[in-house]
């Protein structure tokens, strides 16, 4: 039983009150709550999952930062708009995955991310970030210099679109007369934006940090059992192939196991963000990290929203003892406010 009484907690996030030994209402502030969601591509439908447990809950949340699909989830909720975002992800299938991809033909990305921006348009247009009713933040990463961008003012669509634009699959954005990319590459799990935003109490949500990329040494590659014999290539595919035939060849696998060009950009690119995120969380670390169990999903399974949801309510559940016991700590160590008879 998930004991903590989150409903003495006032509407406005600024106070908790409690009954005093002279019958006296002692008034703590309480402290500000964060969430920072993680990148994963597809795994990032389990923050969904996340978010709808905590407020079943009662948790308050107060702050939200984001990167790459976590900006896509946080900004959707900060908007109030979470529900939206589910009724499109449960309607998810392989083929539609696949119909929202534009193919890009300016050799800066893969993806031109046309009709991804028009679907977020659809429920966020003209939202801009300083006037969110929760206080949001994305993460991106500048061309070039390799800066970590914090956007927490301006268009909220174009935020989310530049923190999620993987390199070579979607194309980047400009704001400010910056190119910027996914966030992933230097923050996945934004816990550094989630305090400088103005939260005190911090819970992460990591999705690549399970036994998918704890990789091993292999020390004698001359001794490893020899390879089976590749298949044939796939054949060629005809002079006017469908956007969605491309598509499939270069984010699927051959017949010898061997992944295409944006589905071996995609594994490295994750491999490379569970380093960083080990090494940021290890450096800042949350309050409480909630870490889903989804290693048996690939992030490119963006139409298994069902079961990430189900994941992400589940690993939410699993960490409400510790965001129990978190908060009661902040609460005792805050001075009163003030007394009132």
């Amino acid at each position: 039983m998930f004991g903590f009484n989150w409903k003495t907690f006032e509407k406005s996030g600024e106070s908790f009150s409690a009954a005093s030994g002279g019958g006296a209402a002692t008034t703590r502030r309480r402290p500000r709550i964060g969430l920072a969601l993680g990148s994963g591509a597809a795994r990032g439908w389990s923050h969904i999952g996340v978010l709808q447990e905590l407020e079943a809950r009662g948790v308050p949340i107060d702050v939200i930062a984001g990167a790459s699909i976590g900006a896509v989830v946080g900004g959707c909720f900060s908007a109030g708009r979470l529900s939206a975002l589910e009724a499109f992800a449960r309607s998810l299938t392989k083929r539609r995955v696949f119909s929202l991809m534009d193919l890009s033909f300016s050799g800066v990305g893969m993806i031109s991310g046309g009709k991804l921006r028009d679907e977020l348009s659809r429920e966020l247009e003209g939202r801009r970030i300083e006037n969110l009713p929760i206080v949001f933040g994305a993460v991106a990463t500048e061309i070039g210099a390799g800066h970590e961008v914090w956007l927490r003012r301006g268009d909220l669509v174009s935020a989310i679109r530049a923190s999620y634009a993987m390199p070579g699959v979607f194309e980047p954005l400009c704001i400010d007369n910056r190119w910027l990319f996914d966030g992933a590459l230097v923050n996945p799990v934004p816990v550094t934006l989630c305090r400088a935003l103005g939260a005190e109490l911090v819970i992460a949500v990591n999705l690549v940090g399970d036994s998918a990329y704890r990789g091993s040494l292999i020390a004698d590659a001359a001794g490893m059992t020899p390879e089976h014999k590749e298949s044939a290539e796939p054949a060629p595919l005809p002079k006017h192939a469908s956007e969605a035939r491309q598509l499939h060849r270069q984010f699927g696998r051959r017949a010898n196991g061997a992944p295409g060009m944006a589905a071996a950009m995609l594994d490295a690119f994750n491999i490379t963000q569970d380093r960083i995120a080990r090494s940021r969380l290890a450096g800042d670390p949350p309050d409480v990290l909630i870490s889903a169990r989804l290693s048996k999903i690939g992030f490119f399974d963006f139409h298994r929203a069902d079961e990430l949801i189900t994941l992400g309510r589940e690993a939410a559940r699993r960490a409400l003892n510790d965001i129990e016991d978190v908060a009661a700590l902040e609460h005792q160590s805050r001075e009163p406010a003030k007394t009132t008879p």
